[in-house]
């Protein structure tokens, strides 16, 4: 029931770890609660010169004091002093989702509001990623809560959790090869000190920054974990001056702008729109693509194993806004860094294996949403991807179809018959008859079981074909 209470009071479930702040929704607006000291912070931030500053290079999210506020949820402990509203970001995503490129540019936002923040009189009391988001390929700082004002002598707070959740993630990519992902997923406070210690070897240790934020750290953590000692007041007995927090924000920029991943390469990084198609089969389904966006006026369209980002360029030509996502996270990474190089503001590309999306998180699985509880398109292109899926993925044809009829979506579906060349060597790899239901009439016999077919053509090799349908009523 309280799961249901909280959803119909329209609190948000992952904003309860701050006791002066919480987010809650009400009719498509995001609204923000504040306690006393919260609405004090907010004072100060808001009548600060940064704040407007932030604002207007789109590095902080839009937020006012709320007008016609609906009934406001009892949220706070101690009570509502003020609520705020927020500018609604396009689409929710985690740091689990991103790609490396998209975490380093997160950690250099938070570094930045750090430091300009203390030049300013305030300060961030954490500095969890899930505090930015991204708007296309621009990262924007979401938590107003966060800022609050700067107290002398007090170390920087978030430090440790900058470690766990930004700097060892990117640390162990850019060093080891080992993909932060399935780790910050794993667990949602991050990698600890210890942990990322025992993985980095005698050579990493002697890279710039391991020695102070990683060895120094695990061993300060051990050293005080079983005393009864709080560290915090006593760097701020010792006058912990606010010069050493910029000091060592500004070594952390350093560090983080010069890590890079250089991966040798990857299952997809190598296949383009032509890789398996004649350029006459390419233009055929970019136009039907085009053709499909255009007559179905999507808001928002989800591109499942987008790839390069050929489609979702199509489709964002039109749309709203586009989520691009693929299994590949060195797609995805390239993806994101020329979307950044064009200024593009409405694709989010994404990393995430659609046979294992990502689920509910955090405490009692409601912190971090699923997948589809953060939205569903309204369009859905599903390109190549259906043999991956149930020949890789060894999901069943008709699950496939059930899964992408609950998204209640439009959709453009591509079937490679199992005569394509692409889909003849992942069945090479299986034991004969692994995949009886893999055959066009059984998909199409499901398709037309959940969706009206609007339109279906196939291309010119003859071995694919693509549908436009929509959810049958």
């Amino acid at each position: 029931m309280r799961e249901q209470e909280a959803t119909v009071a329209g609190l948000e479930p992952g904003s309860f770890r701050d006791p002066d702040s919480r987010v809650f929704t009400s009719a498509g607006r995001v609204l923000r609660l504040l306690s006393e000291q919260g609405a004090a912070d907010w004072k100060a931030l808001s009548s600060s010169p940064l704040f407007g500053r932030l604002v207007s290079e789109g590095k902080l999210v839009g937020t006012r004091e709320a007008e016609d506020v609906p009934v406001v949820p009892d949220g706070l402990h101690g009570g509502v002093s003020a609520v705020l509203e927020h500018d609604v970001v396009p689409f929710v995503s985690y740091p689990y989702e991103w790609s490396f490129g998209m975490l380093r540019d997160a950690a250099l936002l938070q570094l930045e509001l750090v430091r300009r923040s203390i030049e300013a009189g305030m300060m961030l009391k954490d500095s969890s990623p899930y505090n930015v988001q991204f708007r296309g390929a621009e990262p924007v700082f979401v938590d107003i809560g966060s800022f609050e004002r700067l107290r002398e002598g007090e170390p920087w707070a978030g430090y440790r959790q900058f470690c766990m959740l930004f700097l060892y993630p990117l640390l162990l990519q850019a060093w080891k090869d080992v993909p932060f992902q399935p780790w910050l997923r794993g667990r949602i406070d991050g990698i600890t000190p210890q942990e990322c210690r025992s993985v980095l070897s005698a050579r990493d240790l002697l890279r710039r920054g391991a020695l102070t934020h990683v060895v120094l750290h695990a061993r300060l953590e051990r050293r005080y974990e079983d005393r009864d000692v709080d560290l915090k007041q006593e760097l701020k007995k010792a006058g912990f001056r606010k010069e050493l927090i910029v000091a060592n924000v500004k070594g952390l920029e350093r560090l983080v702008s010069r890590l890079r991943w250089r991966p040798s390469g990857s299952a997809w990084s190598g296949y383009g729109p032509t890789t398996s198609y004649t350029d006459e089969d390419a233009d055929r389904k970019a136009r039907f693509v085009a053709d499909a966006v255009s007559s179905e006026q999507p808001r928002l369209v989800w591109d499942l194993g987008c790839n390069d980002g050929r489609h979702a360029r199509i489709a964002a030509e039109t749309a709203e806004h586009v989520v691009a996502i693929d299994a590949d996270a060195l797609v995805v990474d390239r993806l994101f860094e020329a979307l950044k190089a064009e200024g593009a503001t409405k694709i989010l590309p994404l990393t995430m294996d659609l046979a294992d999306p990502s689920p509910g998180l955090g405490w009692r699985g409601l912190e971090r949403r699923s997948l589809p509880e953060r939205g569903t398109p309204d369009l859905a292109l599903c390109l190549a991807l259906v043999h991956h899926l149930s020949i890789g993925g060894n999901v069943p044809v008709a699950g496939l179809v059930d899964w992408l009829r609950s998204l209640s979506s439009s959709l453009v579906v591509e079937f490679p018959t199992p005569e394509d060349p692409l889909v003849r060597r992942l069945l090479a790899r299986k034991r004969p008859g692994d995949h009886p239901d893999y055959r066009r009439d059984w998909f199409e016999q499901c398709l037309e079981e959940r969706f009206d077919v609007v339109r279906s053509e196939s291309l010119a090799s003859e071995t694919r074909v693509l549908y436009l349908v929509r959810p049958k009523v």
